[in-house]
């Protein structure tokens, strides 16, 4: 552990393996996970149809670059398209790449529609978008625009939900960049009205909206993206954390009127499309299938227990939840991890929850005890 940089404030637990939705340390002591790797492992561990894709595929073909097709990217592709409605696929291999995508593929798109000189992109107050230059510049969190300065120009934020300040955005914003649920910025879901006032007001300026799914896609907060329950599609949806199971992938989807701007030489990815976290992703959104139709009865079974500790409105949609408890959070996470439960913090202030969307209900229902129980205690 030495010889690895201290970029975390990591918790004192070394976890060695997993099943179904709870995990093991080094010791042998088991932890219900609330916090599914932050909404990676979606199907949770050791899953036996995830396990036997990603050997099948590793002992067949784990990798040729993207200068040749593969039939896992493809079907993934035809897969992802068929889900969102969208209708073109650029793989990457995280979140952050798959925003940096879109924030090219928008520069591009305004350039070819516009000429040069036009490239300002909105973001709301409270995102978050990744931690490459770019997506870093992109974020509405002052506490992430430090220490790395200059950063990018071409990003203005505006508060959420204030309509006021989107109508008053200047007519160069070539692009609008939002998370339908803020997850790093506190679990903010976005209306619908607003979401729909964002859809219009690109619409009328020929500008792009971005949605930011990386968090919330592929099954988190019930549907498989969460744009899909607020009335208006976008014309580009990222993804990545749950979409292959615990394996990096990432990418964007993009509709017919953008797809083409990204051309041969104008983006590219050595690792992106790897066949085995395509093979991957394919089991999970497979399994997925199946337990989507469960995952509201487990949803209202984890807002319920939360809304029951009074502790102020219960956040998030599906298995996204988020609840204020205060500046205390830290020290509620820890003392979960020390009853068996993994959680994690959102902001400055709230307790985030990302169970694994197969999680049990014997699981469930054990985590719920538990955190009931530690922050009882926390909080007396």
């Amino acid at each position: 552990m030495s010889h690895i940089m201290n970029t975390y404030a990591r918790f004192d637990v070394t976890f060695t393996r997993g099943e179904g939705a709870t995990l093991y340390d080094d010791a042998g002591k088991a932890y219900i996970d609330f916090a599914s790797g932050i909404g990676v492992n979606s199907v949770g561990y050791a899953h036996p149809e995830w396990v036997a894709a990603v050997s099948q595929q590793a002992a067949t073909l784990a990798h040729v670059s993207n200068l040749y097709h593969t039939q896992p990217a493809a079907a993934l592709a035809d897969k992802l398209c068929a889900l969102s409605g969208l209708d073109s696929v650029f793989f990457a291999n995280s979140g952050a790449e798959a925003n940096e995508g879109a924030i090219k593929l928008a520069r591009k798109y305004a350039r070819d529609k516009r000429g040069e000189g036009e490239y300002l992109i909105a973001t709301l107050t409270n995102s978050f978008h990744g931690r490459t230059m770019a997506t870093l510049s992109a974020t509405g969190q002052d506490k992430f625009h430090q220490h790395f300065d200059p950063f990018l120009k071409g990003f203005i934020h505006i508060d959420a939900h204030d309509v006021t300040a989107l109508n008053n955005l200047p007519d160069n914003v070539i692009a609008i960049l939002a998370e339908p649920v803020q997850g790093e910025g506190g679990v903010l879901p976005l209306t619908p009205d607003y979401w729909q006032a964002l859809r219009r007001w690109c619409s009328d300026h020929d500008a792009l909206l971005l949605a930011d799914e990386v968090q919330t896609g592929l099954g988190r907060t019930g549907g498989w993206f969460a744009y899909q329950a607020l009335g208006a599609t976008p014309d580009v949806v990222t993804f990545a954390k749950g979409v292959a199971g615990g394996l990096p992938l990432g990418g964007l989807i993009a509709t017919k009127h953008c797809a083409d701007t990204l051309t041969p030489g104008t983006h590219a990815t050595t690792f992106g499309a790897n066949p085995v976290c395509c093979a991957a992703a394919l089991a999970t959104l497979a399994i997925l299938e199946r337990e989507l139709p469960r995952l509201p009865a487990k949803a209202q079974r984890l807002n319920e227990a939360l809304t029951a500790l009074n502790l102020g409105p219960v956040r998030g949609a599906g298995l996204m939840l988020g609840v204020q408890v205060g500046p205390q959070v830290r020290d509620v996470v820890q003392r979960l991890l020390h009853n068996g439960v993994v959680a994690l913090t959102a902001g400055a202030d709230v307790l985030r929850l990302l169970p694994p969307l197969t999680i049990s209900d014997a699981e469930l229902d054990k985590g719920i005890t538990i955190l009931n129980q530690t922050i009882k205690e926390a909080l007396a």
